[in-house]
């Protein structure tokens, strides 16, 4: 069976939706986009052009698209604070939804979309895109296989020069006053180190920062500590203002210790390093370059495409996707438990503070 998809968003990342994510899943029939949805003229034109739709396929309400046309799913690729809603009016017509990062612009909005997608009977995927790259998956693959042993600890580093405005794209990220790295990026980072590790977060600890010589308005950088609930510690380092770029998007490092290896991902490439008693040595140095290369995983489609495919399969009657809604609570959680632990200069309890919006938007909603 096809899911048929009104598209909601064609400009910024939308656009990439038409012209990446989508088509070759239209491609093999997995989906089929009935509908797209701007209220930009410009936008809806060249997403009505990528995806080759007429017209009278094209809207600037989506209420209208959705009484015009059969539809299964909504695909949500817009700003963060009026995706609920778009999830209500999914509701009222009995649509599934898949949706940008992340799920809202707060906690306990998050916890109220989840609550009202799941009382309804109706399934709510989020594209965490970056868990499931070609490198990233693979890494997981390697994690999860068992031949190295339980997880120890993780680290990971993101560091770019893109000091100076408009460098780190979208450019409104400059002028973000708060976080704009904990909520644009690490909020990523954040969820696939997490699943790496294997478990829920406990508790967080944050110090965010933005140097004098940054053209950000808000903090572009960030240290973060994890401790799951299974004990692994989890590092997380993340700068957009270093003097040269190391670890740029989507070639990040990433080191995880393991009882019997180390596996390492950096700059695309995945290497392992087998513990050797006899090399036991506080003071020797071994390269990147000295690990085994290990092959990356192959497959069609990766990142957005891929989830694309995997809520379909949902949506048929598959498993649910991995980044399900219920799932993405854990990273919002994750992020906000970060920012107030800066704010704070506290570690804050994860679970707790999920817990807690949760039951806020319990409170709120009406019978």
């Amino acid at each position: 069976m096809t899911v048929r998809i009104v598209l909601v968003g064609t400009g910024n990342q939308g656009e990439a939706w038409c012209r990446d994510f989508l088509p070759p899943n239209e491609a093999d029939d997995t989906v089929e986009v009935v509908a797209a949805v701007d209220a930009d003229a410009d936008a809806l034109e060249r997403g009505r052009a990528l995806l080759g739709l007429s017209p009278d396929r094209c809207y600037t309400d989506a209420q209208a698209a959705v009484a015009a046309h059969e539809a299964d799913a909504l695909a949500l690729v817009v700003p963060p604070h009026v995706r609920e809603s778009l999830v209500e009016l999914a509701v009222e017509h009995d649509l599934d939804v898949l949706c940008e990062k992340p799920l809202a612009d707060s906690l306990e909005t998050a916890a109220r979309i989840v609550r009202r997608v799941e009382d309804a009977g109706l399934k709510l995927g989020v594209t965490m895109t970056q868990r499931y790259r070609d490198d990233v998956t693979s890494l997981r693959r390697q994690v999860r296989s068992g031949e190295y042993g339980d997880v120890d600890a993780i680290y990971s580093r993101y560091a770019v020069n893109a000091r100076s405005y408009g460098t780190w794209k979208p450019e409104r990220l400059y002028d973000v006053a708060n976080h704009p790295m904990l909520v644009e990026g690490a909020i990523h980072h954040l969820d696939l180190l997490a699943d790496l590790a294997g478990d829920r977060v406990d508790r967080v600890f944050c110090n965010a920062w933005n140097p004098p010589y940054s053209e950000f308005v808000g903090d572009p950088n960030a240290h973060v500590h994890l401790v799951m609930e299974n004990g692994t510690s989890v590092s997380y380092e993340a700068s957009n203002t270093s003097a040269v770029t190391f670890n740029g998007w989507g070639d990040e490092h990433v080191r995880v210790d393991c009882a019997e290896a180390t596996l390492l991902l950096d700059g695309h490439e995945l290497r392992s390093f087998p513990y050797d008693a006899a090399e036991e040595d506080f003071l020797g140095n071994t390269r990147i370059e000295d690990g085994e290369l290990l092959a990356l995983a192959e497959g069609e489609k990766w990142g957005n495409t891929w989830l694309v495919e995997r809520f379909a399969e949902w949506c048929e009657g598959g498993e649910p996707m991995e980044t399900n809604a219920r799932d993405n609570l854990q990273a919002m959680a994750t992020v906000f438990a970060a920012i107030e632990s800066d704010e704070t200069g506290e570690a804050v309890d994860v679970q707790a503070m999920l817990a807690d919006a949760e039951a806020a938007a319990g409170d709120g909603q009406q019978d």
